[in-house]
């Protein structure tokens, strides 16, 4: 046999893509919309709904199919679970395979949040938006919760605008998730994103889609990542400024622990490519977001806590006075552009 899929595949083992070719005798290929690991997502026109698509293209590695395969069980139970597409999550159309590619039809949609972050410079956005697309994050992951789904990647390439003018949000990429009780990697979650306990090597729950929550809401004020570490070691030390310590109890049930402790349980501290040396406690949360909206800062604070446990639930940020309050009136973030707060009105 061909090791290179009768050569429809490259060496990696991504499919040959050919524009205006077709999947399955029925999605023309019109635009490459990305690629990474797990393979590609292509743009394509559904002749038989005369709709555009979105395909992801699995790389024919065994690796790789395995977890789509993950990925499709969960897709299929979010139709079953939200019928009427209430809860904010991608919507899968089809799913088939071609050329010995598992491929995942879904509805087209617009830019992600780090392009929009980045659209508007790195400047940030008001509170208001903020809220409205919180609030619409924290819907999906509750509904996920009652269903004991771990999303394990939430970042902001990973939540996508529906519309281009509009505030309304989908949540993207299940292709690390997995239910709670069939946890199967140690190593999930992109490094800014990634929850201290996976960090640690403690066992993770849903809380860890909770800790990405607080980051996402954060960049998004911002305009940059909350704790951009370089590696582990530097992300665990950015945690540890703005956090402070974790409880010596949690970092005694840690399997990682050695990697960023001492034996006396003080953080081994890491200079990064800058020189910079993070010390615990030196940049208090209100600081690193340059932001005195006391609310807002609690809503981060409540879940950004080092103990999952502890940490807000969506059902609980959901009643959060961040997300309630009707009537506040929030200032906009430090160098919000008059343009976009324009933006911000969006529906």
């Amino acid at each position: 046999m061909d090791p290179v899929n009768f050569g429809f595949d490259d060496e990696r083992g991504d499919y040959k893509i050919m524009m205006q070719d077709h999947l399955a005798y029925r999605y023309e290929m019109v635009d490459l919309l990305g690629r990474g690991s797990f393979g590609q997502v292509v743009k394509c026109f559904d002749h038989k709904t005369a709709t555009m698509v979105a395909i992801k293209l699995i790389r024919n590695k065994k690796r790789f199919h395995a977890q789509a395969i993950t990925e499709v069980s969960i897709l299929k139970k979010l139709v079953e679970w939200d019928p009427h597409d209430k809860y904010n999550t991608i919507q899968m159309s089809d799913h088939f395979y071609f050329r010995n590619h598992l491929c995942i039809a879904f509805e087209c949609l617009s830019m992600n949040l780090y392009e929009f972050i980045k659209s508007n410079h790195f400047q940030g956005f008001s509170l208001s938006l903020i809220k409205k697309m919180t609030m619409q994050i924290l819907e999906s992951l509750s509904m996920l919760a009652d269903h004991n789904v771990i999303h394990c990647d939430l970042k902001p390439e990973n939540i996508m605008l529906r519309h281009p003018a509009k505030s309304s949000i989908k949540v993207i990429d299940f292709g690390s998730s997995c239910f709670e009780s069939e946890r199967v990697y140690t190593y999930i979650q992109s490094r800014f994103y990634r929850s201290p306990e996976v960090i640690l090597g403690l066992s993770y729950h849903k809380a860890i889609d909770m800790w990405s929550v607080g980051c996402i809401a954060a960049e998004l004020y911002t305009g940059l990542p909350l704790f951009p570490g370089e590696n582990e070691q530097e992300q665990l030390a950015c945690i540890m400024e703005t956090m402070g310590l974790p409880d010596r109890h949690l970092v005694e049930r840690c399997s990682r622990r050695k990697l960023f402790f001492d034996s006396g349980g003080y953080p081994r501290l890491v200079v990064n490519s800058k020189g910079k040396k993070r010390l615990p406690s030196t940049r208090p949360l209100y600081q690193a977001l340059k932001c005195h909206d006391i609310v807002f800062v609690d809503f981060i604070h409540r879940c950004l806590q080092w103990d999952p446990a502890k940490r807000l639930t969506p059902k609980e940020a959901l009643h959060h006075e961040f997300i309630t309050d009707m009537t506040r009136q929030s200032p906009p973030s430090v160098g919000f552009s008059k343009s976009m707060q324009r933006n911000s009105s969006m529906r």
